[in-house]
């Protein structure tokens, strides 16, 4: 199974960002947004899992999370994957407050993952967003961030961190879907 470690925002913060990017979208038939409910923020992607692996995975990653404080949190701003967004393929948002937090979590998590040998995360960094849409090809993407770039939500605080099994499009799975298989409180 295809599995990874995630913060998931609260539904009034995902309605605040819906609500402003809803104008948008409609404008950038390039992009393929991304659906509310999969809409997450990624401390760790550990790739293919199986049970065996699953099993000693899972006492390290609660003992990781409970190690952490909640997070006062917020989303800001927008950026995009590469750089400028000139030849964009991901578009996104930040989080904000306690960002350090929110990497120690994530250093965390991916050891707990190293522990019982799940492959290092190909990213060299960790650049705490949340992706809104995505492109197969690079988009030039400098004017809808320029109009995403005064987006300020509310601040939320994260009390709790999911890990997530990717179902890919396929067969019993014609889109994408997410299924939170264990949640663990932050302290």
């Amino acid at each position: 199974m295809r599995l990874f470690v995630a913060l998931v925002p609260p539904p009034e913060i995902l309605d605040e960002l819906e609500e402003f990017i809803a104008p948008v979208k409609a404008d950038w038939p390039d992009l393929k947004w991304i659906r509310r409910e999969l809409i997450h923020v990624t401390l760790t992607f550990l790739g293919e899992i199986d049970e065996r692996t699953l099993e000693k995975l899972l006492p390290r990653l609660e003992r990781a999370v409970g190690r952490h404080d909640r997070l006062s949190l917020s989303l800001a701003g927008a950026g995009a994957f590469p750089g400028s967004g000139a030849h964009a393929r991901v578009v996104w948002t930040g989080i904000y407050g306690d960002r350090r937090g929110v990497a120690r979590l994530a250093a965390s998590t991916t050891a707990a993952g190293r522990r019982v040998g799940t492959p290092p995360d190909k990213h060299r960094t960790f650049r705490p967003h949340l992706t809104l849409a995505r492109s197969r090809r690079p988009v030039d993407v400098r004017p809808l961030l320029e109009s995403l770039s005064t987006f300020a939500g509310s601040s939320w605080t994260a009390t709790s961190i999911h890990l997530m099994r990717s179902h890919l499009p396929g067969k019993g799975h014609p889109d994408l879907e997410y299924e939170s298989l264990k949640t663990w409180s932050l302290r």
